[in-house]
């Protein structure tokens, strides 16, 4: 869901609580995050005092390639079709794998998620419930040593204990739950109808629902209700028929999950993908067409605008990158990623020439970890950063779970590793994004994430949209910024630059997850918010260590895919 919503907000909400209802007078302005806090106000990153302190410096970018593991991007916006990364030894269309990369025709990068037909996966299932119909047979009422088991078995079996309780544990007060919802949703839809007959339209904003002041009784509590909800998860530049879509695809997947204890999930993607995928070796599947939807495409083309839409060109708005390619790598369904096609984007990315990834994406489950730890690795030895989104539960993920995790099963920690909470700004509900995953040891700095305006699917759009997913980008869009002006920097040193330039905070926030004030150091390692500037001056104090930038090392390879047949 692309609107960040608690849990208990929804039982709150369309009349099963009464809400009293605020009037929204503070708000952030679009393109806020980019923002310098002395000269705005609000708590940014400070953007432009940056530029102009490579401007004084006389210094010249290179560009750098930023990879996005994510849902899709519209490869035909206009702030983005100057920045997408091409496949210099690819030739457009000609079902011919020139490069000999074993991927045909990759021009923007890959679609993991594709089949040779040219279909692609947009629907996926839970990885909880994957894990725990996997493995029912092999633990299920049975006695299990947990002291003779490997490290690797052990992880399986703690897992699979996990997904047990979660799946088929005690569900009375999660059935319970959903009930509320669906009924919260029904009456959502119900006050829809009221109104859009009152406004005499079809679609509204919420910010036009909250200037709308009807006089009758009914239409007046219809109004109250969904504003509530509307206007509680920052969507008043939403429409109404987006956010009850929205809400609508949350419920629907609550039931698939309440769903998931008696039936094994959907095999969406092997029918679709059609590889082994329990052989790892079995890699080069999918196919090049890394938008597959409007919808689908969404999330990623929203996380790509924020790294490097195009600058200064008049159009919508700015990325924080000025000289950056997005290689797209399509591997984040609607549900669940694989851990297979995160392990394959990851290590593409690093033999491709990317410097940094981001990866906007996470779950409670990952039965696959080994694969993704040995891809960490990989790109570690290939010098490229990995920036990761915390997470969207308010939750200390320092003793909860958020895979991908920096952590691997062999008790190893790479140093090309940073995870990012999401900030806000006083006017926007805090400096501390309610929705937000926060740690001490896991997280490393907090990032804007909350109402960030940034492209999405359409050509020419743009919205509003929120959650860790969009902090990952703003900092994987500075450690690019930073490549750029000082490309002898190591992905150790950008890690390093960023949280020690972060600004520390004097005022306590909220956490997340209790309300309870406290500071930021509290529930994060740096202790800081990102600042382009600061960060571009500590840069510039730094020696580099990267020698050579990074190759593309390509061995010829047999490829078994097969162009897509529709376009």
């Amino acid at each position: 869901m692309n609107i960040s919503i608690k849990r208990t907000s929804l039982l709150a909400i369309c009349g099963l609580v009464t809400l009293a209802l605020s009037a929204q007078k503070d708000d952030v302005p679009k393109g806020w995050h980019m923002m310098d806090k002395a000269s705005s106000g609000y708590y940014g990153l400070s953007v432009d005092k940056a530029y102009d302190f490579v401007k004084s410096k006389k210094l010249k970018s290179r560009t750098v390639i930023v990879a996005v593991i994510d849902s899709g991007i519209d490869t035909t916006h206009e702030d983005l079709k100057s920045i997408l990364w091409k496949n210099p030894k690819e030739v457009a269309g000609n079902g011919i794998d020139d490069d000999k990369n074993g991927y045909v025709d990759d021009i923007y990068g890959w679609n993991f998620l594709g089949g040779q037909d040219g279909r692609s996966v947009e629907q996926d299932s839970y990885e909880a419930a994957r894990v725990y119909h996997k493995f029912k047979s092999k633990y299920s009422g049975k006695e299990i040593d947990a002291n003779s088991l490997s490290k690797e078995d052990l992880f399986e079996y703690e897992m699979w204990k996990r997904s047990e309780k979660d799946i088929a544990g005690d569900s009375k007060d999660s059935g319970l739950e959903l009930i509320f919802m669906k009924r919260a949703y029904t009456n959502c839809l119900k006050s829809d109808s009221i109104l859009k007959k009152a406004m005499g339209k079809e679609k509204f904003t919420g910010k036009e629902l909250g200037d709308f002041n009807p006089a009758d009784p009914e239409v007046k509590k219809a109004k109250n209700s969904l504003f509530s909800l509307m206007s509680g998860n920052d969507a008043l530049e939403t429409t109404n028929e987006e956010f009850l879509e929205g809400f609508g695809d949350y419920v629907s997947g609550e039931e698939k999950k309440a769903e998931a204890g008696n039936t094994p999930p959907k095999a969406y993607r092997s029918d679709i993908v059609k590889d082994n995928y329990n052989d790892f070796n079995d890699k080069f599947y999918g196919n090049s067409d890394v938008m597959a939807s409007n919808k689908g495409a969404l999330h990623g083309t929203h996380v790509s605008g924020i790294i490097a839409a195009s600058r200064g060109n008049g159009k919508g708005m700015d990325g924080v990158a000025d000289n950056v390619k997005i290689m797209m790598l399509r591997a984040v369904p609607d549900g669940d990623e694989h851990d297979k096609d995160i392990a394959l984007a990851i290590r593409y990315a690093a033999d491709n020439g990317a410097q940094v990834i981001n990866m906007s994406f996470g779950k409670g489950f990952s039965p696959e970890k080994k694969w993704v730890d040995d891809a960490v690795k990989y790109a570690e030895s290939k010098g490229v950063l990995l920036v990761h989104a915390a997470g969207n539960d308010a939750k200390n993920i320092d003793t909860t779970f958020n895979y991908p995790t920096p952590a691997a099963i062999d008790g190893t920690r790479p140093n090309n590793w940073i995870t990012v909470g999401a900030s806000g700004d006083p006017k926007a509900g805090g400096l501390t994004a309610n929705f937000s995953n926060f740690g001490k040891k896991e997280v490393d700095v907090f990032a804007p994430g909350v109402k960030i305006y940034s492209t999405v699917p359409g050509g020419n759009t743009y919205q509003n949209l929120q959650g860790t997913s969009m902090a990952s980008p703003v900092v994987a869009g500075l450690a690019a910024f930073l490549l750029e002006y000082y490309p002898n920097l190591s992905a150790a040193q950008v890690k390093m630059v960023i949280e020690k330039s972060s600004t520390k905070l004097t005022e306590k926030v909220k956490n997340p997850e209790t309300d309870e004030l406290v500071t930021l150091s509290d529930i994060s390692k740096s202790g800081g918010l990102v600042n382009a500037y600061e960060a571009i001056k500590l840069a510039s104090t730094i020696k580099g260590e990267r020698k050579t930038a990074p190759v593309k090392p390509v061995k010829p390879v047999k490829s078994t895919v097969k162009p897509k047949v529709n376009g």
